[in-house]
Order: structure tokens, then C-alpha cells, then sequence
């Protein structure tokens, strides 16, 4: 492999969050649009300026990011559309790094959202994709639960995870998220209510599953001279990794491209997973964050569950963790829940996290996961961030 060039130069700023509904009737442009206007108005930057835009959106259609960009009234010389859901954030942030680095745009900005109309989330499964038209809606298995049942219940026979195991993870993320504004879900959690909660598909109960909704994330990347001189907080990216499609004679995935690629971010990086002061996963069911731990290196193939037993999880604790509460609290925008980990990390590398502020924190792991095919997610991802200078 080619040396890879580091990120110098250039920062992550201005983590902006369009606060979630469970429903709305507003378009996915509204919610988009709404990021784009929080980041102008947090940031001091004229519309103009911005000239470059990454987009990340399930329920956009019939428009891409070219339509939006008519509907918002701008000219962009750089504009991308990533339609990779989980791993979105991530990918959003190299691309857009490697484009102000090159010269090809000055400013970016880094939107994802979408709307939850009443059938929307039935829609976007049954289109999801060429597979889930074809060979599982038909029969009934639309939509992921099936899919993270089959995940889930291969891991725990695999590898021994409990139930239990899986519930101390969300009752911690709910008590991280009863830190939060945005979160939609702000009662606390017992561990036995999650427990007792109703099966969905075995072996995935309530609790396991994320709750659609509506809402938008973003951020702006532009070149450190240019936060600096804005005063706008920006966070470093020390490195990042994305791939595809990993492991694909795996049977059932246990394993995410993560694993492919981890010392390669590490060495990158020049850091260790034992420098990571926080870890903002893509959560959308608790088997994920699993592999995660695993695949990302703060623990071996298999010893997750192990793991999960020996930290606490909230942001005072040991191994402070999806620190806004994760997708299994907070909701799950659509797209935007492949940003909202980011967001976070640039909020805790900032000092702009409120309540959910994890004390000293200088470096943050974020991880993404997306695109699901009956019994595997095809793309993943991670950043490495560092505490900048204002």
C-alpha cells in the first residue's frame, strides 16, 4: 500500500444538531435545510462561502444532492452524495478532509437528515435495496429486526453474550441520554425493564431496537487557518479508515471491515486504542457495538461480553460511551444517525458537550456501520479525533 498522507491543516467544526421528532410532515429538504441554516448561524459564514456540500439522506428522493442544492439556493464547486447510512459520518469527514486539502473547496458543509412521515420508515425498507425488494420483503422480512436477529442470536451462541450483557450497555446509554436535550427517549432504564420488555424477534426484545424518527445532524471541515481566524473551535482528525463489503465468505457476519483496517488507523494515528478517552459507536442494535469493541481493538474476537462486564460505560465511568445516549436513546434520524456520533465527538473535542461533557477528554473513536443485507452490514468506518486549539 501507498504511504497515506496525514490530515494536516485541516479541522472538524461547528457540530450542529436539528432537534428530533418522533413524526413530522415537514421533507427530508426541511431537515437538511434547517443543519445548513444552523451551521451558517453558528458559525458566522455566509451562505456563499460555502463551497462545497456532502449530503447523507434515505428519504431526499426523488431529489439527490443536486436537487437540494437547487432547493437551498446554492452553487457548490464540490458536492457529494453518500447514501451509506451508518458509516455516512464518517465517510462525509474523509472525503470532505481530502477535498479542502487538495484546494477542490474552501469550506464544507457536512449535512445528513431525514423526515419520518407515518409510512416512511415502512417505505424506505421495502426500497432499501435490490436484495430487500427481491428476496426479503416479499416474504415478509422487511426491515432490519430480522436481520439483527440473525446477527445477534449467531454472536451470543457464538461467543456467549447474554441478554444481560446487551442490557447493561443500553441502560447505561439511557442514563447517558438523560443528559441530553435532543434525546427523544429521557426516562431511565432499569436493567429489568429492559428484561421484561416484549420480544420483537427473538432473540431482539423492545429495547434492542432502535426508534425511527425525523431530524438532521452537521458539521462544517475547512482548513485550521481558517477556524482559527473565525475563532471556531476545530478538531483534529488523526486518521480515518472506510471499507466495504468485508469478509464476504463469512457465513454470518461476526466481523466488520474494522478489523481489516484497525492498526492501519492506529499506526496512522500514532496513538493505541488505550489513548482513546471516549468511543462513539453506531448502535443501532446493541450486537454491533460488540464487534465494535472488538474490532476496533479495546478487546480480542470474542471477548466482548467480558468486556461489557468489566466497564461501566456512562461518561463519569470507566470507558466513557456513546456519551449522548446513542441511537438506542436518543433516536434514529434516518441518515443522521450515521452522524450523530460524530457530532458528539466534535461537541466532547470542543468543550461545547453541556452535561455529557467527558472531563479531559483529548482523543475520540467514532465508528460507523451501515447498509444492512439480511446477514451483513457492507460498510464501515472510523475517525480518530483530536482535541485542536480555538
Amino acid at each position: 500500500m501507498s504511504r497515506r498522507l496525514a490530515y494536516d491543516g485541516v479541522v472538524a467544526a461547528v457540530p450542529v444538531t436539528v432537534p428530533y421528532a418522533r413524526y413530522s410532515t415537514h421533507a427530508a429538504h426541511w431537515w437538511l435545510g434547517r443543519a445548513l441554516a444552523a451551521l451558517i448561524r453558528e458559525s458566522g459564514i455566509a451562505k456563499a462561502d460555502i463551497d462545497g456540500v456532502c449530503v447523507s439522506s434515505f428519504t431526499l428522493g426523488p431529489d439527490t444532492a443536486v436537487g437540494l442544492m437547487q432547493h437551498l439556493g446554492m452553487s457548490p464547486r464540490w458536492l457529494d452524495h453518500i447514501p451509506m447510512g451508518g458509516a455516512s459520518g464518517v465517510v462525509a469527514l474523509r472525503r470532505a478532509a481530502r477535498a479542502v486539502q487538495a484546494g477542490d473547496a474552501e469550506v464544507i458543509a457536512c449535512i445528513a437528515g431525514d423526515t419520518n412521515h407515518v409510512d416512511s420508515f415502512r417505505h424506505t425498507v421495502s426500497q432499501f435495496s435490490r436484495f430487500a425488494q427481491d428476496a426479503v420483503y416479499p416474504y415478509g422480512a422487511g426491515g432490519p429486526n430480522a436481520s439483527f436477529a440473525l446477527l445477534t442470536d449467531h454472536y451470543m451462541r457464538q461467543y456467549g453474550a447474554t441478554r444481560e450483557d446487551f442490557g447493561k450497555l443500553c441502560v447505561a446509554q439511557r442514563d447517558n441520554a438523560l443528559r441530553n436535550p435532543h434525546a427523544l427517549m429521557r426516562k431511565p432504564l432499569t436493567l429489568a425493564q429492559y428484561l421484561d420488555a416484549r420480544p420483537i424477534t427473538d432473540p431482539i426484545h423492545l429495547f434492542d431496537c432502535v426508534m425511527p424518527c425525523a431530524g438532521a445532524e452537521g458539521f462544517l471541515v475547512m482548513t485550521e487557518e481558517r477556524a482559527r481566524a473565525l475563532k471556531l473551535p476545530g478538531v483534529r482528525i488523526r486518521s480515518t479508515i472506510e471499507r466495504h463489503n468485508a469478509y464476504p465468505d463469512d457465513p454470518i457476519q461476526f466481523r466488520g471491515g474494522w478489523a481489516m483496517d484497525r492498526d492501519a488507523l492506529y499506526e496512522h494515528a500514532g496513538v493505541s486504542p488505550a489513548d482513546v478517552d471516549f468511543v462513539e459507536t453506531y448502535d443501532d442494535y446493541p450486537v454491533i457495538n460488540l464487534l465494535q469493541f472488538e474490532d476496533l481493538g479495546f478487546c480480542a474476537k470474542g471477548e466482548a461480553p467480558a468486556f461489557v462486564r468489566e466497564h461501566g460505560f456512562t461518561i463519569d465511568g470507566s470507558f466513557p460511551f456513546n456519551t449522548s445516549g446513542g441511537q438506542l436513546s436518543v433516536g434514529q434520524a434516518g441518515a443522521a444517525g450515521g452522524y450523530l456520533g460524530l457530532v458528539q465527538a466534535l461537541r466532547q473535542l470542543t468543550n461545547a458537550a453541556g452535561d455529557m461533557q467527558v472531563a479531559d477528554a483529548r482523543i475520540g473513536l467514532v465508528s460507523g456501520f451501515g447498509m444492512i443485507n439480511y446477514d451483513r452490514g457492507l460498510c464501515s468506518g472510523a475517525a480518530l479525533l483530536e482535541r485542536g486549539t480555538a
